[in-house]
């Protein structure tokens, strides 16, 4: 008998009355299903009690992904689980019925500038992101960004005072269709590139404050 479902009564995961191509497909089907209709990546461990105990959740879904090799969407692995995405050649013509506007978080060039520090520096102070950016980043900047979900509180530092550090979420990996941090643009490439070197947080960003050590939670 399969295992019990996360919903009220039993789910046949194993199918052993089915012949093993049939149960294969079914269970594709199951996968493919709960994936699609997920608001967020779906994890290993959500996957794995709707399918047979010795069944390969990641053959699965090569699977799943080798038969939508034609569609202009594809399921990838992102924050640790897998989410449909629409494929990225289908960008202009997703812009060109929508216009110029996105589902994603609603940041600006600095915040962005900021977001990338982070990512890359983490766990990181805001002395420390001002030192890297040249400009006093904002608590109305470190506010947005948590208010997003991008960002969180990371460990204290030693420093004197022990302020605080940030790091970036689940969220961030999600929005930005990373699977983990390893996937992050190699830094030095960046840098050659003129990518953080030349970029500035605008003014609009700069407030002078010299304590660190406060909660941005609310």
């Amino acid at each position: 008998m399969g295992r019990p479902s996360r919903e009220a009564g039993l789910l046949d995961t194993e199918l052993d009355a089915l012949p093993p191509e049939l149960r294969w497909r079914e269970w594709m089907t199951r996968v493919e299903a709960v994936i699609f209709a997920a608001p967020e990546p779906v994890t290993r461990e959500l996957l794995s009690q709707i399918v047979g105990r010795e069944c390969s959740i990641d053959l699965l879904i090569e699977d799943i992904c080798n038969e939508l090799a034609a569609r202009p969407y594809e399921i990838v692995a992102v924050a640790g689980g897998w989410q449909f995405r629409t494929r990225l050649r289908q960008a202009d013509v997703l812009k060109a019925a929508f216009g110029g506007t996105t589902t994603g978080a609603d940041l600006t060039e600095g915040e962005m500038l900021v977001l990338a520090s982070i990512a890359y520096h983490q766990p990181v102070t805001r002395a420390a992101l001002t030192d890297m950016l040249g400009r006093e980043v904002s608590r109305d900047v470190i506010g947005h960004l948590r208010r997003l979900d991008m960002i969180a509180s990371g460990p204290r530092s030693p420093q004197p005072g022990a302020p605080y550090t940030y790091v970036t979420t689940r969220k961030f990996l999600e929005h930005f269709g990373l699977d983990t941090l390893r996937e992050l643009p190699d830094l030095e490439a960046l840098e050659d590139a003129g990518l953080l070197s030349q970029a500035t947080v605008g003014p609009e960003y700069a407030m002078a404050d010299e304590e660190e050590n406060v909660d941005l939670s609310g």
